[in-house]
């Protein structure tokens, strides 16, 4: 597996740990977070006297923003493992567009569907996902539990057939499932359009 670690790949991963651990623990602002975290528009939530409301700011910053250690960490290891592949494809003009694209997508798929409130980088990972499996369908990728091989296009499927279930089902709660159906079936819309399927 490629192990070199791409331009836009590390910068996008340096971005998402330097904002989290500067906004959950670094800067002494309160409220600071409610810049980082995209609310529904038309909701709000009261923290103390700090109102949480939609700002356009959050279109954005919430794709670098993690609910916890363990969330942004299951999201590096997807970028980190599967984005050299796809940018070193897509070159980093168009790789960068398609990350940053999927997470778009995968939040107003979660607005749609659910109310409150997203953060992470769940929707572009899950693009990327999608992306390498558009791309490199056959190509054997390690489950981490249990740690069995499987080829590309069928664990893209199956991660997908499962957030919807979960999303419409009501599984897991508090998880982005409809955004990571949306960045996933964007990253491959993306990766068709530019008639960049089936690499090998």
């Amino acid at each position: 597996m490629m192990h070199r670690v791409t331009e836009v790949v590390k910068n996008l991963m340096i971005i998402n740990v330097i904002i989290f651990f500067a906004v959950k623990y670094l800067i002494p602002y309160p409220g600071i977070d409610r810049f980082f975290m995209l609310v529904t528009p038309g909701m709000e939530f009261l923290d103390g006297d700090i109102v949480y409301k939609f700002e356009p700011v959050q279109i954005v910053t919430h794709m670098f923003m993690h609910g916890d250690e363990k969330h942004l960490l299951f999201n590096m290891l997807g970028l980190y493992f599967l984005g050299p592949w796809v940018e070193s494809a897509l070159g980093p003009k168009r790789f960068l567009i398609m990350y940053l694209a999927c997470g778009f997508v995968a939040s107003i798929a979660q607005v749609f569907f659910t109310q409150g409130i997203i953060v992470g980088a769940s929707g572009a990972v899950y693009g990327v996902l999608a992306a390498f499996a558009t791309m490199f369908p056959n190509m054997e990728l390690m489950l981490l539990f249990p740690p069995i091989p499987i080829k590309a296009k069928y664990m893209a499927i199956g991660l997908i057939a499962i957030g919807l279930y979960s999303g419409f089902s009501g599984m897991q709660a508090g998880i982005g499932h409809f955004a990571h159906v949306g960045g996933a079936i964007f990253g491959f819309l993306l990766i068709k359009y530019w008639k960049m399927d089936n690499l090998r």
